[in-house]
């Protein structure tokens, strides 16, 4: 009986199972021991032929689990001398783990230490923030374009898209803007995104570095100042009055050059950035060489004349950011939105954006632009804002005159939500406690603020209503069940 040779490592500890890949599963245990250095670099390892003998396997799953070796560069043959470990200098021999686990990179720290809860699911319910009236959207219309576009589409259409965007979308966005916003813009620089989150967070990507000062309304968006600190942010808050942002406030940061605001419906507020501040801000962008990032989530829903020109609209300077979203409009699911950006911006935006998904779903950007293009869109903004009206009309009637510790509620011109003051933390959240328990949603005012706000706790106490999300009779209902909850 012949000897078989004496191995440069030990075999013991690979096990193979048949049945789940074998030449697979050798390939993973060679693999392992070379990068953790029980395989060294320039040890030779024996011939296929004794290497399946010792392990009862076929030759040829041997080979091709060296074969897949060789292609990855972990091993190497030496001509008429057999194979061999290759000279991985760079790698040593990894420490066991230790029982915490590795420590998360700085980004991801950010990111645990800035979560932000998901939106609420399922079926709206009054009074559900952030939704509007998709029971009127047209679907029908919808999916009908959509089965046209995917009957037969054009092989052009197939391939890669621009990461910028659909162009026919992009001109159709332009010229919707202009007739209805006010805001005169080429569709080259307009970049298409999923959604209004997707356009602020590479805002955050490119604009800020870490250790930057960004200015953000207190209370404010959250999911905008999460994406900010996570890139590195330092966030200041700059609080809010009747006219919107305070700009003498933010006069104040010599080291801010970035703020982001909601100035046509200031979010959760409910208040309108007044036309000195409007110029204030743009004067304080020159000086400063600053820039706006102008979120207009809402600007379609204006009660009391028409939409107000979006902040962009007065800009001559090229310091604006315009962040518009398709789902206020439509349905939140849709993830449909767009940046209008400066010229010299543009491309370095259309670029990282197709770092991180290449483009956009290309058959809904062209049914979206189907959709506009037939006039059914317009049509939409205008059933749209006449629901919204009706069911903002609905609340105000229903609500009740008198609800101890509650302010009365204010007046509505704009936007899908209104904000009620409550004279106290405690009170705010006894409220919400009460309709939540008889299902009833509703959002409290504090949970809006920075974690570092100064103002007292009770100054930002208060209700945070939707009213566009359900019919107004499911309104009316809700408020008598609020009757009952709050024992009015």
């Amino acid at each position: 009986m012949s000897r078989l040779p004496a191995l440069p490592f030990d075999l013991s500890g690979i096990y193979l199972q048949p049945g789940q890949g074998l030449a697979r599963q050798l390939y993973q245990a060679l693999r392992e021991r070379i990068l953790d250095g029980r395989l060294a670099s320039g040890t030779r390892l024996p011939a296929s032929r004794e290497l399946a003998l010792l392990l009862g396997i076929s030759r040829n799953t041997v080979t091709r689990a060296l074969d897949q070796l060789y292609a990855e560069g972990y091993v190497a043959g030496r001509v008429g001398d057999g194979t061999y470990v290759a000279e991985l200098a760079r790698m040593r021999p990894m420490p066991p783990p230790a029982a915490s686990g590795p420590a998360p990179s700085l980004a991801l720290q950010r990111l645990q230490a800035h979560h932000l809860p998901l939106p609420p699911s399922g079926a709206p319910r009054a009074f559900r923030i952030g939704v509007p009236a998709f029971d009127l959207f047209p679907f029908e219309t919808w999916a009908r374009l959509q089965a046209r576009f995917w009957r037969k589409p054009a092989p052009a259409r197939l391939g890669y898209g621009d990461p910028a965007g659909d162009l026919q979308l992009r001109e159709l966005v332009t010229a919707y803007l202009r007739n209805a916003r006010g805001l005169d813009c080429d569709p080259r620089q307009v970049v298409i995104t999923c959604g209004a989150q997707q356009a602020i967070s590479l805002c955050a990507q490119l604009l800020v570095q870490p250790g930057d000062r960004v200015a953000v309304e207190n209370p404010g968006y959250r999911a905008a100042a999460h994406a900010f600190a996570v890139a590195g942010a330092r966030l200041h808050g700059v609080p809010v009055d009747a006219e919107g942002l305070q700009t003498a406030a933010l006069e104040r940061l010599d080291d801010c050059r970035l703020v982001y605001l909601t100035p046509s419906h200031q979010y959760p507020t409910g208040v309108t950035l007044s036309l000195p501040r409007r110029l204030e801000l743009l004067a304080w962008a020159k000086r400063h060489d600053g820039w706006i990032i102008e979120d207009d989530y809402d600007g379609e829903y204006r009660y009391s004349g028409t939409p107000l020109a979006p902040l962009a609209a007065l800009d001559r300077q090229q310091r604006v950011i315009y962040v518009g979203t398709f789902c206020k409009i439509t349905f939140p699911a849709l993830r449909l939105g767009y940046l209008v950006l400066p010229p010299a911006l543009a491309e370095a935006f259309s670029q990282r954006r197709a770092l991180d998904m290449r483009h956009s779903e290309i058959g809904t950007q062209a049914v979206m632009a189907e959709f506009i293009a037939a006039g059914h869109f317009q049509r939409h903004i205008r059933r749209m804002r006449t629901a919204a009206r009706a069911r903002r009309d609905a609340l105000l009637q229903a609500w009740p005159a008198v609800i101890p510790g509650c302010a009365p509620l204010p007046a509505v011109e704009a936007g899908l939500h209104l904000s009620v003051q409550v004279d106290s933390l405690a009170r705010e959240r006894e409220l919400i406690a009460a309709a939540r328990a008889a299902g009833v949603e509703m959002n409290g005012l504090s949970d809006y603020w920075l974690a570092d706000s100064r103002e007292p706790q009770d100054a930002r106490a208060g209700l945070v209503l939707g009213f566009a999300a359900v019919p107004e009779r499911q309104i009316v209902e809700a408020i008598a069940t609020l009757r009952r909850a709050w024992k009015l």
